[in-house]
């Protein structure tokens, strides 16, 4: 077995225009790579340091509850020192606990589609209920429904004349 030798790569001359110009638009793209990169880990360290403080100011809140006497003065105060945009994003990142759930879901709305022009029964966060009614009724609600379907159809196409 004999040595092998590698062979160096060259860089293209200067006098190449098409191969400097994809050179540099890859160094760019490189760059803006490492940019984004630098940009994402001192967002991730911001929120760390945001968590960290909130940790700390909710051990403190506890401590001055289990500590204090009159709780409305202190009370008060430890609110004051936590910022709202701290206390609302804990807020939005925590699980939601079964009781909140169970009573977002029995809440029962009724919203009107204005494309059928049909009232739905929505349960908490939009599951679709379906509603037993009488025959005289069920023909009732497709009348009314057949009137706002139309007429949303013709919003609809006098919204395009306008447009043209």
């Amino acid at each position: 077995m004999g040595k092998s030798k590698s062979k160096k790569r060259q860089r293209a001359s200067s006098s190449d225009d098409t191969s400097s110009s994809s050179s540099e638009s890859s160094r760019e793209k490189k760059k803006l790579r490492k940019l984004k990169k630098k940009l994402k880990k001192e967002q991730k360290k911001t929120e760390k340091i945001l968590k960290k403080k909130l940790r700390e100011e909710k051990k403190k809140l506890k401590k001055r509850r289990s500590n204090s006497d009159s709780k409305d003065s202190k009370n008060d105060e430890a609110t004051a020192d936590i910022p709202i945009e701290l206390m609302e994003m804990s807020k939005a990142m925590a699980p939601m606990t079964k009781e909140e759930w169970e009573q977002r879901q029995s809440v029962v709305r009724r919203v009107m589609d204005e494309e059928t022009g049909r009232y739905r029964l929505i349960k908490g966060d939009g599951e679709v209920l379906e509603e037993i009614v009488s025959r005289d009724r069920h023909k009732q609600i497709n009348r009314q429904a057949t009137c706002a379907d139309g007429a949303f159809f013709q919003a609809q196409t006098l919204d395009k004349k306008k447009l043209l």
